[in-house]
């Protein structure tokens, strides 16, 4: 079910990157871009390779930081401003409010993968033992079989550990979930379990905005699209009154 008041609300964000190999070129890669989404909605981002969707979603987890605009986020009942902010608050947002699947599982070596899905909710304070079979539960949902648990998934195949990467991204109950290509690398069975993750966290009133270039898992899980254009296709009359 979606709430009125957004989660999340961007507001003419603007990003470049400095080329300095250019003589330090500066290349706008968004301009005046602005969404917002409820709790219960998933927002795909849709637009022509290139055009800056992977940096929208690095921009609202603070991976990169944005040249002007508003990012907001709705924490404790209040508006958390990320554009600007203090890096103790862009953690503090990501270790209670917003969760981020990427491409790519970046963890320390010789972790088993239990442990590398658990260590999240741990974090937080969670008993080890619940964490732990809340751990095994997403695991076995995604398809990993119990012999591969205690191994850690640098052994695993890049399938694997997408679905390990996924299970420990999914395993905290984020308000907002930011998911980059989540089942890029995965067969049909396994992004079926995939899929239903995202919408069960979708329809318990996460707010999600995410790339899904599979068109059927789109279909599956977005209640809506957002068109991402490259800077260089805006018009500037459209950018009126947009924040520069």
């Amino acid at each position: 079910m979606t709430s009125s008041q957004p989660a999340l609300r961007v507001t003419g964000l603007a990003k470049s990157f400095i080329v300095h190999a250019q003589g330090g070129l500066s290349l706008p890669v968004l301009r005046g871009v602005s969404l917002a989404v409820s709790p219960g909605e998933c927002l795909a981002l849709v637009g022509p390779s290139g055009a800056g969707k992977s940096t929208l979603l690095r921009s609202l987890y603070g991976n990169y930081r944005a040249d002007s605009g508003s990012i907001r986020v709705r924490q404790d009942d209040e508006w958390t401003e990320l554009v600007g902010a203090e890096p103790r608050t862009v953690l503090d947002v990501r270790h209670r409010t917003m969760g981020f699947v990427s491409q790519f599982l970046r963890v320390i070596p010789r972790v088993s993968a239990v442990d590398v899905v658990a260590e999240p909710l741990r974090r937080r304070g969670t008993d080890p033992f619940e964490a732990r079979q809340r751990a095994e539960f997403l695991l076995a949902m995604l398809g990993i079989p119990p012999r591969l648990w205690a191994l850690p998934p640098a052994t695993f195949s890049g399938g694997e550990q997408q679905r390990v990467n996924i299970a420990r991204s999914l395993i905290v109950d984020y308000p907002i979930l930011l998911l980059d290509e989540p089942t890029a690398s995965l067969d049909a069975a396994n992004r079926d379990g995939v899929v239903e993750l995202i919408c069960q966290r979708r329809d318990a009133g996460a707010a999600i905005v995410g790339i899904f270039h599979d068109t059927d898992v789109r279909d599956a899980v977005a209640t809506r699209v957002h068109e991402v254009l490259p800077p260089s296709s805006i018009p500037p009359a459209s950018l009126a009154g947009v924040s520069a």
